[in-house]
């Protein structure tokens, strides 16, 4: 059978986070930071009030832009977050905020368009962008610049080929986010270039010294922007696979068409249960993302303690980009020596572009208590 695979696939190979998967399972006392999944159960509020509504009837398709209800709970939230005005035509649920990037680049790329990438960046974007016929150009952002967007850079890499460039905030891998100098930049160069603006926006709970505001109020940028969101990591909700796409009504036209041709609608239990979130989002915030901010100012801590290991203090999100230039690895051996001999799996920096190199991704998604026997373990190792 291998013949009839399409030949893109035929010499493709595990990815770097797939391989470093593969190799966890030899440990019975293995301590995971790899995965970004959150180690709380979905809020049982959450769970008893879908199950309510399975059991009353929502188990059938619901409309392939999204539950009515969801739709309008969407909204609700972004006036009184944000004080943002959104039309029902402006917001469609997709099944997942993963899949609604495939298809917000579906909807806006031709073959051999580009796409600008910040590298490091979160390890499917490239794929995501390839599948749907684009060119993935990676702007490399660096640790002595704090990750963050460098204009001259970005620039450089623009070309009469660049239809849009991917932002995450605060960022999946690195922790660094961006404030709002840094989105009136993007804002500047993509009116200058007419580009397409991506917003990854699924971490906005986990801004540690801003607050988070969307990049689509800027002046203008509404028009230019797909605001991707989702229900997995703000309401620890990863396994319902449910997100939301916010654009321009013929966007969303054109993505509830595309849609309605892989997957119809999204699960019609997960928008019941992101309806009941988001109508409980402040003491979910509280509860949880509040107990990730001490696990990764904990971490921050462990880390900088260890010679030749270093990061940045955290800004955003559950994850830490760990510096191991000092130990002479590269970051796939060094994850290889982790697991090997300390037990603790991470993600080497490679799997982010080629600008993660020298550093491997955290994720702080287990107890303090695990947290510290895994920077034990990680200590007594010699570089």
């Amino acid at each position: 059978m291998r013949n009839y695979i399409a030949r893109r696939f035929q010499t493709a190979q595990d990815s770097v986070m797939a391989s470093a998967a593969a190799e966890k399972g030899a440990y019975s006392d293995l301590i995971d930071l790899s995965i970004g999944d959150t180690d709380f159960t979905t809020d049982e509020r959450i769970i008893r009030a879908a199950m309510k509504d399975a059991l009353a009837g929502h188990t059938h398709y619901t409309s392939p832009q999204g539950d009515p209800e969801l739709i309008d709970e969407i909204r609700t939230y972004y006036k009184t977050a944000h004080n943002m005005d959104l039309a029902r035509e402006q917001v469609f649920i997709s099944a997942s905020s993963c899949f609604g990037m495939e298809l917000a680049l579906m909807s806006i790329l031709d073959p051999g368009d580009e796409v600008i990438l910040f590298a490091p960046y979160f390890s499917p974007y490239k794929e995501q962008v390839e599948l749907t016929g684009g060119v993935a150009v990676e702007v490399p952002c660096l640790e002595e610049e704090g990750f963050a967007i460098n204009a001259q850079r970005l620039r450089a890499a623009i070309t009469p080929r660049t239809k849009a460039m991917i932002v995450n905030n605060p960022c999946n891998p690195t922790g660094a986010a961006y404030d709002m100098q840094t989105y009136q930049t993007l804002a500047q160069v993509a009116e200058e270039f007419d580009l397409v603006v991506i917003l990854d926006e699924i971490y906005t709970d986990y801004m540690f010294d801003q607050p988070f505001r969307p990049f689509r109020g800027l002046p203008g940028m509404a028009q230019r922007s797909i605001t991707l969101n989702s229900f997995s990591k703000n309401y620890i909700m990863t396994g319902w696979r449910v997100g939301s796409i916010i654009a321009e009504p013929a966007v969303i036209d054109t993505i509830k068409r595309i849609n309605e041709n892989m997957v119809y609608s999204a699960p019609s239990v997960s928008q019941r249960a992101a309806i009941h979130a988001l109508r409980l989002r402040g003491e979910i915030g509280d509860k949880y993302t509040g107990e990730y901010r001490r696990r990764v100012f904990y971490t921050a801590e462990r880390i900088n303690a260890i010679p030749k290991l270093s990061v940045r203090e955290p800004q955003g999100t559950f994850y830490l980009f760990m510096n191991i230039k000092e130990t002479g690895l590269d970051s796939i051996t060094f994850c290889q020596k982790c697991v090997k001999e300390a037990h603790v799996a991470m993600v080497p920096g490679v799997a982010f572009g080629a600008a993660g190199e020298g550093y491997v991704r955290i994720a702080c998604t287990t107890s303090e208590e695990k947290l510290g026997e895994a920077f034990d373990r990680i200590a007594a190792l010699k570089f």
